[in-house]
Formats: structure tokens, C-alpha cells, sequence
């Protein structure tokens, strides 16, 4: 990719944006490194790789990566024998410590099920020296420190210099108090020379004894080492001097030890800075509301919703930019201010950034090509030092451009042919765009020609395309009109800003009637676009909420209808039951009747008993005859019409339980075995007793029950971040799952916090009769932020 177009088109800028992100020395370097590429592997592979940075960052994983320093100079040091100091020393430790800690955090990722694509097999790059990492940490503060445990000896003699130093304070104490402290300038204990001393006035310089360490500029005050300290500070001193000489052997040692392990060291630098540009990167796009486009070799861009990176993403009109699909060239034509030259820089810009493994802020689905190269000549050419008119610029420019481009390559122009006899720079403008469209580029270009609008409208696999302009308010709306040529507009503007009516009147009767012509018309139909433009989006705005409105009313047309239902069984049965009883009392008279004719004689007829009794039975509400055979109806009545004691299958985990009792809305207590659980009622389906008996054991001994583990039960349960109720609800059903599906222990993480979620854990688990007993997690598995618990 050359290199005037990184230049032209900002791509530094972008990467400017980039850089607060990054906190490692050898991620900076990557990236002032970094450029677009022309292999499609390539690209495919830093696509994917900043597809994994953001998917780690929408899961809260942010990469355990810290401060770095650039290493590199301590490597070319190690290389020629040279040691290190403790601050070189203490950067290559914290490089060994982020190898293992990054080891480690992809670790559990594949233990959490956390798929990623690329970023594993980079991480598998990393060597980590575990015991020299450790070794580093014992020995070194992260400012390059030695500590104290680094050697015994050194341990030994600080604690030396500690004592020492407390006994030196101690006796020149006496001096800075009582009657001694009149003959000190100040009562204090300073340093001279290394050595312990106090300020004393100079008559009183025979009193003290000792040695003259300094003295004040006046000469009045004497810096002395009283006699008695002498002794004290040459310990200190010569335990200080041990130090030193301790301390380099230390350093000493630890370069000899990391350095067989060179090579090993500057790869995982380089590694960590590559993970670090690739965080970067998931973040810049994160912040810019970007996406990740596909990537074809057909040189067919398809941008959709395409937005410049530079611009505030509040203000920045998004537009649809396409190219190679339809055409391979686009004319684009407008007034000045329009966003002409905004729409040539935001193609080329956002193909850069495509091309260097970026998401690039567009809308989903959209499609960028692999370009060999990217040309363009865009703004000003003039040049003093050549001699060159800005004419004279831009055709040097392009004739380089003809030169290097290739049937691969995307050319932009910003006003081809400007600067000359409008005839002459016309027709050259068409001419150059002949020759490119011979060689196949992919072409956008913005003109004022009137003769390229027809241009557009003749040449194959060329299009003309405008920036929309509102007449109403003479503005323009920086929205892309492709299929339309645009219009100057610029005796409208003149009389915008307030020039004299009399010269716009004068200028427009000197336009000739066939442009004024054209530019109506085409003001016609930029008009007509824009009104259909915005009717298609309030067709689509209607469209979705009645999609979502017609949605809503199928799901409560069906709740409607089961509850209709419902309605329909219970009135059925209560009518039904009132039948019944009048049925009861009737045969209650007619059995009366009976007795009345068999004992006073009574002519009561038998055939009107039997009428009686058959307008009584013609009562009776029988279920519609219609509604027994529909299907969704009859599915609906099973469901509800479970009642306690029915015998029903879980389908979830493929066992047959009793229901006991219902709880809250669609969920039931099903008793399954020893386990009482509650489960939703679409989880359950009534059987029968033959079902029953079917699925019971035919022997009589008895065997273990098996499960049919139809979900996936994992043996840790995390609850940290989620209120008091829910986790108590999650944790129940949670200890269910894992006894039916046989596991002997599970981790419950609740973290420390407030104690609340750990108390409430070790509450439930008290009162689980199937819980033999529970006990915290070791140190390294989360302490008491964690219960480990056997059944």
C-alpha cells in the first residue's frame, strides 16, 4: 500500500484513536508498525482475531495485561554478556508474570466453555518459566527493589543496618535533648557523608569531641560525629558497603539466570504485544459502534450505513456506499459543501481499516474487497517548490496513478479536471476515466462537469450519483443519491448569502435555458427520491410495529382462547352439576308419585313420568362436538387440566413423578423419588397408568435408578452479582439437578461481599437433608468466597 495515501486519506489519525488503549511498550510499536495488507488470509486472521477481542469484551473478560515496558534494550544487553539493574530486571519479570497470568486466564475460559477462534493457539505461543518467574518475584519489586528475601545474607544484613541505625538514633538522641540541645543549631539528627551527625554550634565544638563531617556556609554550625557514634557508623557503613556488593551479586545472578532464555523472553513480549493491539482494538470498536464486515476477493464493496471514524458518530450522516457490484465506476456531482469529498475519504478510509484487521463503523452485514492498492488526489496540488499550478498538481498525480494502478486497485478523484478551460478539463476527464475503466479499476469520482452528469448516463459500468440537496432551505442534507446527478446550485447559494439581487438576476438570465432545464428537472427528481425515501421509512417504521403488534395479539388470542375454553369446561360442569342434583330431587318425586299410586290408587301414567324425567335429562350440557377434534385445543385442555395426585412425565429429564400441588402461575410441585421439585407445567405431560406401569421395573429386586440427562449439569454454581431471591431459587434448583444426575460434590461461588449470599448458602444447605456436609473452598479456589458441598 503506498504510502501518500496513508497520508491522504488519515489513516494515522485512526491509529492515533487506537494508541489510549494500548499499555504495553511492544503493543505501541505493533502499531505504529501497523499498515493495510493485501493477502486475504491475512486479513481474515486479524478480523478474527479482534472478533475474539470483542466477544471477550462483551463477556466482562478484559485481558490480564498490565503496564509493559519495551525489553528490547535489556535483550541486546543480555546478548553481550552484560547484567542487568534491578529496574531492567523487574520489567522482564512483570513480561514472565503476564505470560503466566495470560496462560492461566485462557485456562479457565476453556474450563467456563468460553469458545474463541484465534486468540488459544496465539496464547499457546507464550513460554512460562515458572520457577524463574518466582524466583524474580521473590527477589524483586516491581520498581526494580531488591527484597530482602532475595538472599539470606542480604536478609541478614539489613536487619544488621535496621538494629544498627535504631542504636545510632538512639545515643546522638541525647544529644538533642536536656541541656545538650542549647548547643545545637537544631535538635536533629541529619547525614553527612553517609554518616549519622548533629548540628552543633562551633564554640561549643571542644564539648562534643568526635569528627567534622561539614560545616554551614557562616561557619557557625559544624556537622560532628560525636566520639561515641563513631564506632556505630562504621558498623553501618561497612554493613551498607556488604549490601551493595550483596545486591549486585543478586543482580548478577539473576541475569545469568534468565539469560539462555533470550529468544524466549522477546517472543512472548511480541506476543503480548500483539494481544495487547488486539484489545485495542475490540475497544476502539467497541467505543465506535462498529462492526465486523466480510471480506470477498469479487472486488465488490457494499458498505451499508457507512460512517467516517473522524467525525462525531452524533453528527455524522450515514450513507450507503457501494461499488463493483452494479458498476465499477461512480460520478458524483453536487454543489460545493455537499460532502462530496467526505463520502471519497470515508470509502477509502474505511477499506484501510478493513484491510488492517479493524471493525470499521457500519451497519451489520455489510462487505469490503481486498484492494492491491489504493490511489487518490484529493484536495489541493499546488506546489511553489515545482513550480506546478494546482492544475498542473492534480494530472501529475494522476498520471502516477495511471502508471501504478492495476485492474485490482480502487482509484479516488476529487474534481477531475478542475482548474482548467472547463471544455478542455471535461472532455480529459472523461478521457482519463476511459482509460481507467479499461483497465478495470474500481473508480469513485466528484466533478461540477455537466458533461460527465451525461457522461454517467453513457458509459457501461458507470453510474452517476449526487449529495442531496434541500431546495427548500438551499442546505445540504450530506445524504448520497445514487442513480441521480446533481445539481451546482450555485447562483441559489450566492442569493443565499445575501449577494445583490440584481447581479443573481443578471447571472441566472445568462444560464441558458437547457441548463436551467436540466436543473430543474433534476431538482424534480431529487425531490421525488427524497419524498419516497422518507414514505419507505415510515412504511418501514409502520411495518415493524404492526409485526410487533400482530405478534402480541397472537399470543393473547391464544391465552385467550385456552382461557375461553376453560371457561366454557367450568360453566359446562357447573350447569352439569345443577342438572344433577334436579335430576336427584326429580327421581326423589317421581319415586313419591310411585308411592302415592301404589297406595291411594292414584292414575298417575308411567309414560308421563318418562317425559318428565326426559325434559330433565335434555338438561345436561354435553362438550361441543366440534371442539373435541381440534387439535391446539386439545393440547391446550391436557395441559390444563393436571390436577394433584396425577401421574406425569418430566420431559426435561425423562422421569415419571406425582404432581402434589400447584405453585404460582403454569408451575406445579412434582415429587419424583425422594425429590420434590417445582416445575413449569410446558415441562409436563400427563401418562397413563398403563404408561406407568410400563416404565416401573418388572423385577422385583431392587435396581438403581437411571436418568435420562437431557441438560447438561455442571458442577459449579457461580451467584456472585445476583440478588438474595433469585440466587436461594437458583441454588434449589441447581442441588436438584446435580442429584439427579448422580454428582457426589459441587462448588457453590458466592463470593465475599456482604456475607448475605454465603450466610443464605450455608443456610439452605443446613436444612437439605440430602447434604452430608459442606466446607469452604481452599485458598487457591476462592477461600471463603466458595462452599464446597458432598451429598
Amino acid at each position: 500500500m503506498n504510502e501518500k495515501i496513508l497520508e491522504t486519506l488519515e489513516y494515522d489519525a485512526v491509529k492515533g484513536q487506537i494508541l489510549p488503549y494500548l499499555v504495553s511498550a511492544a503493543g505501541q510499536r505493533e502499531l505504529r508498525n501497523l499498515t493495510p495488507q493485501t493477502n486475504r488470509t491475512t486479513i481474515e486472521l486479524w478480523l478474527t482475531e479482534t472478533n475474539d477481542g470483542a466477544d471477550l469484551l462483551r463477556l466482562n473478560h478484559d485481558l490480564p495485561i498490565p503496564t509493559l515496558a519495551d525489553i528490547t534494550p535489556q535483550l541486546k544487553r543480555l546478548r553481550i554478556d552484560a547484567n542487568l539493574n534491578g529496574t531492567e530486571l523487574a520489567q522482564i519479570m512483570q513480561v514472565l508474570r503476564t505470560s503466566l497470568r495470560m496462560q492461566n486466564f485462557f485456562a479457565h475460559l476453556a474450563e467456563n466453555q468460553v469458545t474463541l477462534r484465534q486468540l488459544p493457539s496465539l496464547v499457546d505461543q507464550l513460554v512460562t518459566l515458572p520457577e524463574i518467574t518466582q524466583r524474580l518475584v521473590r527477589s524483586l519489586e516491581l520498581d526494580g527493589r531488591v527484597k530482602d528475601e532475595a538472599s539470606t545474607k542480604l536478609h541478614g544484613l539489613r536487619q544488621l543496618m535496621a538494629k544498627t541505625e535504631v542504636e545510632i538514633r538512639h545515643a546522638l538522641e541525647n544529644y538533642t535533648r536536656g541541656k545538650n540541645a542549647k548547643k545545637l543549631s537544631e535538635p536533629i539528627i541529619t547525614l553527612r557523608n553517609e554518616r549519622y551527625v548533629i548540628p552543633v554550634l562551633a564554640q561549643y565544638r571542644k564539648q562534643f569531641g568526635g569528627v567534622v563531617h561539614d560545616q554551614s556556609a557562616t561557619g557557625q554550625t559544624l556537622y560532628i560525629e560525636p566520639g561515641n557514634v563513631v564506632e556505630l557508623n562504621n558498623r553501618l557503613r561497612q554493613a551498607q558497603i556488604e549490601e551493595k556488593q550483596e545486591i549486585q551479586r543478586v543482580l548478577t545472578e539473576l541475569s545469568d539466570l534468565i539469560r539462555p532464555y533470550q529468544h524466549e523472553l522477546g517472543q512472548n513480549a511480541q506476543v503480548l504485544g500483539h494481544l495487547d493491539l488486539v484489545n485495542a482494538k475490540a475497544k476502539y470498536a467497541h467505543a465506535l459502534h462498529a462492526t465486523r464486515p466480510s471480506v470477498n476477493d469479487d472486488l465488490q464493496v457494499n458498505l451499508r450505513q457507512a460512517r467516517h471514524p473522524l467525525i462525531d458518530q452524533h453528527v455524522v450522516v450515514p450513507n450507503d456506499l457501494t461499488l463493483g457490484l452494479d458498476y465499477q465506476a461512480l460520478v458524483i456531482t453536487g454543489p460545493n459543501t455537499g460532502g462530496k469529498t467526505i463520502t471519497l475519504k470515508t470509502l477509502g478510509l474505511l477499506q484501510l481499516m478493513a484491510q488492517s484487521g479493524m471493525y470499521v463503523p457500519v451497519a451489520e452485514n455489510s462487505t469490503v474487497a481486498v484492494f492491491d492498492n489504493i490511489f487518490a488526489d484529493i484536495g489541493d496540488e499546488q506546489s511553489l517548490e515545482q513550480n506546478l499550478s494546482t492544475f498542473s498538481g492534480h494530472m501529475a498525480n494522476v498520471k502516477h496513478i495511471l502508471e501504478q494502478m492495476t485492474d485490482r486497485s480502487l482509484v479516488l478523484l476529487d474534481e477531475l479536471g478542475a482548474g482548467t478551460d472547463p471544455k478542455e478539463g471535461a472532455a480529459l476527464a472523461m478521457a482519463i476515466l476511459d482509460q481507467m475503466g479499461t483497465i478495470g479499476a474500481r473508480v469513485m469520482v466528484t466533478t461540477h462537469y455537466p458533461e460527465l452528469k451525461v457522461y454517467g448516463f453513457d458509459r457501461q459500468q458507470t453510474m452517476n450519483a449526487s449529495m442531496e440537496f434541500d431546495q427548500a432551505s438551499l442546505r445540504p442534507t450530506y445524504r448520497l443519491l445514487v442513480g441521480i446527478p446533481g445539481q451546482s446550485n450555485g447562483v441559489a447559494i450566492a442569493s443565499r448569502l445575501g449577494l445583490d439581487a440584481a447581479i443573481i438576476q443578471t447571472a441566472q438570465s445568462l444560464v441558458s435555458d437547457e441548463s436551467q432545464e436540466l436543473n430543474a428537472m433534476i431538482g424534480d427528481l431529487v425531490e421525488q427520491r427524497k419524498q419516497a425515501r422518507e414514505e419507505n421509512e415510515r412504511l418501514q417504521a409502520l411495518v415493524k410495529d404492526a409485526t410487533t403488534k400482530e405478534a402480541e395479539l397472537a399470543q393473547k388470542l391464544e391465552r385467550f382462547n385456552e382461557q375461553r375454553e376453560q371457561l366454557y369446561e367450568q360453566a359446562r360442569s357447573k350447569a352439569n352439576h345443577e342438572v344433577a342434583k334436579a335430576k336427584k330431587q326429580a327421581d326423589k318425586i317421581i319415586h313419591h308419585l310411585h308411592q302415592l299410586q301404589v297406595q291411594q290408587g292414584a292414575q298417575v301414567k308411567e309414560h308421563e313420568l318418562i317425559n318428565a324425567k326426559g325434559q330433565l335429562n335434555a338438561l345436561h350440557q354435553e362438550a361441543n362436538p366440534r371442539l373435541k377434534h381440534n387439535a391446539v385445543l386439545k393440547r391446550a385442555k391436557a395441559k390444563h387440566q393436571l390436577k394433584p395426585g396425577d401421574d406425569v412425565r418430566v420431559k426435561s429429564y425423562g422421569q415419571i413423578g406425582t404432581l402434589v400441588k400447584a405453585r404460582g402461575h403454569h408451575q406445579w410441585e412434582v415429587q419424583m423419588g425422594m425429590l420434590k421439585m417445582a416445575i413449569d407445567e410446558a415441562d409436563l405431560e400427563q401418562v397413563t397408568q398403563q404408561e406407568k406401569r410400563a416404565s416401573q421395573p418388572k423385577a422385583p429386586r431392587k435396581r438403581p435408578v437411571r436418568t435420562i440427562q437431557t441438560r447438561q449439569t455442571s458442577a459449579r454454581l457461580d451467584l456472585r452479582g445476583k440478588r438474595y431471591e433469585a440466587a436461594m431459587s437458583e441454588l434449589d434448583q441447581f442441588i436438584d439437578h446435580a442429584l439427579l444426575n448422580n454428582l457426589t460434590s459441587v462448588t457453590i461461588v458466592h463470593g465475599k461481599g456482604t456475607g448475605a449470599l454465603r450466610k443464605g448458602t450455608q443456610e439452605y444447605l443446613r436444612s437439605n437433608r440430602r447434604v452430608k456436609s459442606f466446607e469452604f473452598a481452599t485458598p487457591s479456589n476462592g477461600g471463603d468466597g466458595a462452599t464446597i458441598v458432598f451429598f
